[in-house]
């Protein structure tokens, strides 16, 4: 039986990598990652979970839906063995992107980890949390 798919938040600076630079590649490695928490999330995905991407500097906001398209993998940047790369593949834009003030002043996703755990990376979300972000960006998958 194939488990069901866990839901995520990835976050990128739009200079450094954007959503629309996923949707010109194709498919990407999730890199840089140096942060333990952020790598043990990375490490609990795995291939068909569902990744909300946000973008966080200028207007901070979500702005695309992505898959797990490979399971973490050793970074090979790293000589210490500790840090991991996964891929995503881009599904699609969102309608409307989804600021992180939309996300503070609403009471069914105000407590999710984006929020609480700000400057982590690589944030996991419940399905109830996922498709409620997914209604305020008027996107259906």
């Amino acid at each position: 039986m194939t488990p069901s798919p866990q839901y995520w938040i990835m976050k990128s600076e739009p200079s450094a990598y954007s959503f629309a630079d996923l949707l010109r590649d194709g498919e990407t490695h999730w890199d840089g990652v140096r942060n333990y928490q952020a790598r043990n999330n990375m490490k609990a995905m795995a291939v068909g979970d569902w990744v909300l991407f946000y973008e966080s500097m200028g207007p901070k906001e979500l702005v695309g839906v992505a898959r797990v398209s490979k399971a973490h993998y050793p970074d090979p940047t790293d000589d210490t063995g500790r840090w991991v790369w996964v891929n995503i593949k881009p599904v699609t834009a969102l309608q409307q992107h989804v600021s992180l003030a939309d996300i503070k002043s609403d009471d069914r996703v105000n407590q999710i980890s984006l929020v609480t755990q700000s400057r982590l990376s690589v944030l996991p979300l419940d399905k109830p949390a996922f498709d409620h972000l997914l209604k305020l960006g008027k996107t259906k998958l």
